[in-house]
């Protein structure tokens, strides 16, 4: 039977799931609905509407898991099910994480300037640069599912040994085999971890540079490119911060069986993961010109004092 502690766990985990939906549904229809009508869509846009269908996907996944630890805890922690569930998180999860991370890189390459051959030929080439790097981003992705699976084979031996009773030095050797294939699986985040955290010192340096620049020309410090920086700077920095502790509610999800209390730790770990898919988007939306304006203006509608005028995205 569902106790309270259960019941709060749903309901948060519900109301998580319900404001996800809504802030990414919402980037998804405004994308979807400005290609309608021009047949058009630029890279930051289907950028932007990748990472909101991935992150769409990836909240069902935790929904569903958050299911299974109320209800059926055995077959969260064994099981052809849970192996599914587990591919499929694992896959929806690294899409995202490095469609936010090709966001990062776009921003950075758009708007911050430096003299450099290396980030002039990349500044040139950006839309080639990001076509790879999101093919990448999906080969990357595999390259963690072939991994994750290599793990359940090797969870199948242990308990296939562990059935027979005979725990021998065998066994340990594989268990502790297992272990360490376990923590090196969360090294595959560290990539896309260490190229946001590049881009925010490099807008940072850029956006110092044109500060000092702005200072000595006596021109105000309020202009376009220094707003640009700041905005980029903060989706980049509040990505890298809410990406923290996503990974460190994924740690304590995924090494839940490892600590005492394994049924309430997993709900935390669930509850903070939830956070990261609905709180970066509602970042994106606050930072690009053309969802802040749709979303102004559909507030405005439902108060009864829409205003005409909108303005394109200034990342585009």
């Amino acid at each position: 039977m569902m106790g309270l502690t259960e019941g709060v766990f749903l309901i948060v985990c519900g109301t998580e799931f319900t404001l996800g939906i809504l802030v990414n549904g919402f980037i998804g229809l405004v994308n979807g609905r400005s290609w309608f009508k021009t047949k058009r869509m630029s890279l930051s846009d289907f950028i932007i509407a990748t990472l909101a269908l991935s992150r769409i996907i990836l909240l069902c996944i935790i929904l569903t898991d958050s299911f299974l630890i109320v209800f059926s805890v055995n077959e969260h922690d064994s099981g052809i099910i849970m192996q599914i569930i587990d591919v499929f998180w694992t896959f929806t999860n690294h899409l995202s994480i490095w469609f936010a991370t090709c966001l990062g890189v776009l921003y950075c390459l758009k708007i911050a300037s430096f003299s450099h051959p290396t980030f002039l030929w990349l500044k040139w080439r950006v839309s080639r640069v990001m076509v790879w790097m999101l093919v990448g981003a999906l080969l990357l992705s595999c390259g963690s599912i072939a991994s994750l699976i290599n793990e359940f084979k090797l969870y199948s031996v242990l308990r296939g040994i562990e059935a027979t009773g005979n725990v021998t030095e065998h066994f340990r050797k594989k268990r502790n085999e297992y272990y360490l294939i376990h923590v090196l699986g969360t090294l595959w985040y560290l990539p896309p971890l260490i190229v946001s955290l590049a881009c925010y010192f490099l807008l940072i340096f850029s956006l110092g540079r044109h500060t000092r620049q702005m200072l000595q020309n006596s021109t105000s410090s309020r202009d376009p490119s220094t707003e640009a920086h700041k905005r980029a700077i903060r989706i980049i920095l509040s990505f890298f911060f809410l990406f923290l502790l996503y990974f460190l509610a994924f740690l304590i999800a995924s090494f839940g069986h490892f600590l005492p209390k394994t049924k309430m730790v997993k709900m935390i770990g669930e509850v903070m993961t939830m956070f990261y898919p609905a709180g970066h988007s509602f970042i994106v939306i606050v930072g690009n010109s053309k969802l802040k304006q749709t979303f102004v203006e559909m507030l405005r509608c439902e108060s009864g004092h829409l205003k005409p005028g909108s303005k394109g995205p200034i990342f585009s």
